[in-house]
This record gives C-alpha cells, sequence and structure tokens, in this order.
C-alpha cells in the first residue's frame, strides 16, 4: 500500500497538434483552439536518481585523428543550391527545406534526385512522397526531364514504409516529401502534429547519422512564414532552408536559416519556368530596369543578400490628393523605414509629402529591408515629388538617420564593385566607407541636405 504521502498520479491528456496539457478531457484545445485533438498521453516515466556509466559505441579519439573524408561536401549538381549549403551536402547530414504552398518546393528537390542519380558512383536516389501520388509526381517529371532509371520513387506515408523502401533500394539520397505528413506507428495523435512530427524527425536523423546517408526533408509553414511543427524540428536537423518567392513572379530566393556545415547567411537565385526551376547565378540584372530615357522618380541601390551584392530598382510615385489621410502603399519595401525618409525628407529635407499620395516599390519584386536602401527610397522620394530624374550610372547606398544624417554601411567596396561591373560609374555613399573599387566616381554625403542637391 502506498505511503499517505503520495497522491496517485492523475491521468494527463495532451494536444496531438501543439503538446499543451490538461487535467481532463476537454473538446477543444485551450492553446491552439483545435477540435478533436485532446487524448490522453502515456504517464510520465519517473526521474531515476543516478544513472549508471555504458559502454560507449564507439571510443573517444584525439581530434587529429579523426577522419574528414566521411565529412566531405557532395556537390548536388545545382549551383546554387550548393552555394547555400555551403558547397554541397554532406553524408549523413539531414537538412529541412520549408517554403509556402506552390513556391517550387518538390520540383527542386525532384530536380536535385535527378541530378543525384544521373551520377552513377553515388548511388541511386530515394524520393518518398506522402502528399502526392506516384502518378502525380512522375506528370511533374516528365514536364521537367527529371526521368532517370535511378531515381526510385515511393508513394509513403507511413514510417515503417519509407524504411522497408530505404532498406531495398539502399539510395545515397533520401528525400521526404513532406515531413508533417509521415505518421510513426509508435507515436500519438494524428500526421502533422507535435508527438508525431518529433518522432518521424528523430528515427529519419537516427537513420542519417548511422548509414551516412544525407536526408532532405519536406517542411510546411504556417501563415507568419515559420516552420510548421514543433521548434524542436529545426534543432534536430541540420541545415534548415526556406524557399521564398513571390506567386506573381517567376523569381525564387532560397535563403540559409542554419547550417552546421556552412554558412548560414547564404542566398541562392531561382526561376521558375515552365519546365521546371531554372538556377540564376548571375541576378543583378532582374532587378534594374535599364531604360534608354531617364525617368523621375527611380533610384539604384546596391544590398546585400548572403555575401552576394545585388542591384535593386527603388520607384517612388507620389501624387497629389484631396483626402485627409494620403494613401502610403509599398512593395518590397519595409513600410516602417519608407515612413522613416517622408519624415526625414519633410524635417530636414524641406520636401513636404504630406498633401500627397505615395507609392514606393522594388523592380522584379525583390524584398528589400536592409537599411542601406534608405538613402535610395528618400531620393526616390525626392526625385518623383521635384519631377527631377537622378543623373543616369548613379547607385545609391547609405542608411539614413531620424537626425537626417547618413550613416555608414558595411561592404560599400565590394557593393560598387558589383555596381561598376554592370555598368555603374557614379555613386553617392556614407562617410568612411572605406577603399573603393576604381573606375566609380564616388561622392561622400553626410546628410540629407548634401545628397538632395542632385534632385534640384
Amino acid at each position: 500500500m502506498p505511503p499517505k504521502n503520495v497522491r496517485a498520479a492523475r491521468p494527463a491528456y495532451r494536444c496531438a497538434d501543439c503538446g499543451h496539457e490538461v487535467a481532463k478531457w476537454v473538446g477543444r484545445c485551450p492553446s491552439c483552439q483545435a477540435w478533436g485533438t485532446i487524448d490522453e498521453a502515456a504517464p510520465a516515466r519517473p526521474a531515476l536518481a543516478k544513472v549508471s556509466a555504458g559502454a560507449p559505441a564507439t571510443p573517444a579519439r584525439p581530434i587529429a585523428e579523426v577522419d574528414l573524408d566521411s565529412a566531405r561536401a557532395v556537390s548536388t549538381g545545382i549551383g546554387e543550391l550548393d552555394r547555400v549549403l555551403g558547397g554541397g551536402i554532406v553524408p549523413g547530414a539531414v537538412v529541412l527545406l520549408a517554403g509556402e504552398p506552390g513556391v517550387g518546393k518538390s520540383t527542386l528537390l525532384l530536380e536535385v534526385a535527378h541530378r543525384w542519380a544521373c551520377a552513377p558512383s553515388r548511388g541511386p536516389s530515394l524520393y518518398v512522397t506522402g502528399e502526392e501520388s506516384a502518378g502525380q509526381v512522375r506528370l511533374r517529371a516528365e514536364r521537367t526531364d527529371s526521368v532517370h532509371p535511378q531515381l526510385y520513387l515511393g508513394a509513403e506515408s507511413d514510417l515503417s514504409a519509407v524504411l522497408g523502401h530505404v532498406d531495398a533500394v539502399n539510395p545515397g539520397l533520401l528525400i521526404v516529401d513532406s515531413v508533417q505528413t509521415v505518421q510513426s506507428p509508435e507515436a500519438e495523435g494524428s500526421p502533422g502534429g507535435v508527438t508525431q512530427v518529433r518522432a518521424v524527425t528523430t528515427a529519419l536523423v537516427a537513420l542519417a547519422k548511422e548509414r551516412g546517408l544525407p536526408v532532405v526533408l519536406v517542411g510546411h509553414v504556417t501563415k507568419d512564414g515559420a516552420v510548421a511543427g514543433p521548434r524542436v524540428l529545426e534543432h534536430l536537423v541540420d541545415v534548415v532552408l526556406h524557399f521564398e518567392g513571390d506567386r506573381h513572379s517567376a523569381l525564387r530566393m532560397l535563403r540559409g536559416v542554419k547550417n552546421r556545415f556552412g554558412p548560414a547567411d547564404e542566398v541562392g537565385c531561382f526561376e521558375q519556368r515552365d519546365d521546371g526551376i531554372a538556377e540564376v547565378p548571375d541576378p543583378s540584372g532582374l532587378f534594374v530596369n535599364r531604360q534608354e530615357t531617364v525617368v523621375d522618380g527611380t533610384a539604384v541601390t546596391v544590398v546585400v543578400e548572403g555575401k552576394r551584392p545585388l542591384l535593386v530598382e527603388v520607384q517612388a510615385l507620389l501624387m497629389h490628393t484631396q483626402m485627409a489621410m494620403p494613401r502610403r502603399s509599398v512593395s518590397g519595401l519595409d513600410s516602417a523605414r519608407v515612413s522613416m525618409a517622408l519624415a526625414v525628407l519633410g524635417k530636414h529635407g524641406k520636401i513636404p509629402t504630406g498633401e500627397y499620395d505615395v507609392f514606393a516599390a522594388t523592380v522584379g519584386g525583390q524584398r528589400v529591408t536592409e537599411p542601406a536602401a534608405d538613402l535610395a527610397v528618400a531620393l526616390a522620394i525626392a526625385s518623383s515629388r521635384r519631377s527631377t530624374p537622378l543623373p543616369p550610372n548613379l547607385v545609391v547606398v547609405g542608411e539614413v538617420g531620424l537626425a537626417g544624417e547618413i550613416r555608414r554601411v558595411n561592404g560599400v567596396g565590394r557593393r560598387l564593385a558589383e555596381a561598376a561591373r554592370l555598368g555603374f560609374d557614379r555613386a553617392l555613399v556614407p562617410p568612411d566607407s572605406g577603399p573603393l573599387p576604381e573606375g566609380v566616381r564616388a561622392t561622400v554625403v553626410s546628410n540629407i541636405g548634401d545628397a538632395l542637391k542632385i534632385v534640384r
């Protein structure tokens, strides 16, 4: 008979979607507001007071004696993807590729599986889909010319069946599309829930490490753009990539968020086409609209995505309005920084915009949030307000402060070198920008008043 001061363990109930625990069963989860997801959870195992030492799986060795060949990156055959991964995919690494529906994740990974299968020394590639039928994937492969005898396809949503395919095919690369659709028979909850996603990912990570098999997982995202599922999912994998793109634009950006084997801030550029996704090694020309005649309301700046400088054209349009609240419409830019530029122009530049509707956007659908584009936004607005175009072949780089000062940004020399490569020979730069490349006539501006002298 248990002691009187020991309370009997009460059954716990856990939400299969968010993991929230409640003392009794309810129809709706108090945390995520989902209906019918509360199930009885297994009682927690008591913590052990002491853990005895066991035999290690492999003996510890001096770090200089650890073999490096097993950790060499292997090229995927797609240069932009290798750039983001840090040279290629490492054997035994688990990569999580997340993105919005329809952005092209499955198309990109099908091309990766095809490129891998084309190299006979790497072994076959196995593409497991839990969202589509095998026939649907075959149709996509026909459209993108990705059919190969060494590319194996399986349509499964059960983890044990996926592991069975791995044993049968013995692939050199495994792609699972997607991790939210695979279910483990040993875990509770429905597919895509916290418990299931954690169990499936843990099993696939253990498989990758045991066999030295590179595994690529497709992940869903929430409406806020974050990876769906538990946060521990991003901690379990080695690499986290985000595939981004506007559905109205053909441009796609692959961003590295986490990378244990390389830089975590690199960016790869792709273009969505009818026959698949093609890499864009030199994307700067996509974001600049080179016209024979100069027009007002445009300014060209250079932003840095990862380690890659990109030229981006900022456009602004001001229209006089009779409305008490003028309209502010922004596309591709940070609306807060555009509002700040309007305030600085009114206070320190003597260019009021309170009676004008302001429209500001970037060319090509590129998303720019870097402060280095502040000066270009301000000059584009001033150019449209005064109906005076900026000089041709001019790039503008600099952060604008609330006091009207122009602040220095990192890598001005590297930015101007990219601008010079594309034919720009004039530049406005902040003070203390460091050494600048030859062939570019740089003018140093310390405040917004100096910068506006070219828009008279």
